[in-house]
This record gives structure tokens, sequence and C-alpha cells, in this order.
């Protein structure tokens, strides 16, 4: 056995073990995505699922996937929507040359991601998401990316099936809902990095991430820490 199939059969069995019973279903969504960018050539990954009635990115492994993604949920076309609605698989080889989705394609392009690859979940033969995963490089992905995601978002929709079993319908929207103001906090806090200590979006992204694991706190908190101190001093009198 290779040591790319060990890996990718290693981060198979961790997901499978990986229930939703004491934590929310925006870190199970941020595992699973992480867990998609270690067993193949991505940058980075968000996943696609409907909140509130539209399609939004709710959990994702770094700032821009959403970005990218605004692209598509405003025009209603793009690769995640497709495979989300159509339940097969959605590549593209290059940004720059593809034409079906133009103003996804011209987004991605813009943030450096040259290939993209849109993976359905399909839980109980109904579509749930779309695991969506993003590279640098054009052809990044190739078919056997293509089956070992296939594997992979299987046992994601498990888990996310087995998420919607333990909430019902009110208790996940208000879970994705919390998603979406982590995600507008860790924005915030990116933002105040960016300007008080002159860093790229990237660079203070990974700022975050590395204080997370350093002190083993959910990013959130520390994005709300950074938040709260600097609303603070900016309140006081001087």
């Amino acid at each position: 056995m290779s040591d790319e199939q060990y890996a990718i059969r290693e981060g198979l069995e961790a997901l499978t073990k990986f229930f939703v019973n004491d934590g929310t279903l925006g870190d199970t969504l941020l595992r699973v995505s992480e867990m998609a960018c270690e067993v193949t050539p991505a940058k980075y990954a968000g996943i696609t699922m409907m909140v509130d009635g539209s399609p939004q990115t709710g959990v994702f492994t770094h700032l821009e996937a959403p970005e990218i993604d605004e692209a598509q949920y405003a025009t209603g076309a793009g690769p995640c929507l497709s495979a989300f609605r159509d339940r097969i698989v959605y590549r593209i080889d290059s940004t720059l040359e593809d034409d079906r989705w133009p103003a996804f394609a011209s987004e991605a392009a813009k943030h450096g991601i040259l290939a993209t690859l849109s993976v359905p979940l399909v839980a109980r033969e109904e579509g749930i998401g779309a695991l969506n995963l993003y590279a640098e490089a054009v052809g990044a992905f190739g078919e056997e990316d293509e089956r070992t995601v296939g594997l992979f978002a299987d046992q994601a929709s498990i888990v996310l099936s087995n998420a919607q079993v333990y909430w019902d319908a009110r208790q996940l929207s208000e879970n994705l809902k919390q998603a979406m103001e982590s995600r507008d906090m860790i924005s915030q806090a990116v933002g105040i990095l960016m300007v008080t200590g002159r860093h790229s979006s990237t660079r203070a992204f990974e700022i975050l991430k590395s204080a997370s694991q350093r002190e083993n706190r959910k990013v959130r908190e520390i994005a709300e820490e950074i938040v709260t101190r600097v609303s603070g001093e900016a309140d006081s009198p001087g």
C-alpha cells in the first residue's frame, strides 16, 4: 500500500468514527472539509448547503472559499450548485479556459484558483450538499481524485446524515446560522490583523489558526476575543 493510499484509508476510517454528538454541526463540517484537503491536492475546501432556503458556504477551511462561491450564488450557476442539484461530480480543469460557469471561473482565477472539484453529498437518495475543493494548479484533479473524493464524500454524507438525525430541521438551521455568524466574526478578526499587523488575508487567517491550535480553542473564539478587545479599545475615552 502506498503512502497516499494509506493516508486516504486513515482519513476515511477517522471520518467514519467522527460522530456528531457533543459538537456543533459547524464543527463537524469543518473537520470534513479539513480531511478532504488532507487526501487530495486541494489547497482549501468548503461545503455548500441550504441555509434558510438559500445556498451558502456555511463552513470552509479558508476565507477565500466563500468569497469565490458568492459569484455562483449571485448568478445561480456554478459547479458547486450543479453538483448539489444534479448529484453528480463536476470538475474544472482550468478556470482560465472553462466556459460553463464564466462568473464563477473568473472569480476563482482572480483568487489564484485554477482548478476545482465539486462532489455531491447524498443521503437517502437526496442531495444534502456539495463538497467543493479548490487547487492552485491547472489540471490538479484527475479521474483518480474523483474516485477517491467520491469515496470520501460517501463517508461525509453519512456524517451529515447523522447530524440531521441529532437535530430537527429548526435546530439544523440554527446550527448553520451559528456557522455563518462564526464566519463573519472570523472575517472581522482577519481584517483587524491585516490593519494592525499589516498582514495579508492569508497570513492573518494562518495566525488565527495557529493561535487556535496553540491554545486548544476554536478559531471563532480567538476571533471573537480579538474583535471584542479592539471594539472595547475603540469605545474607551482617548
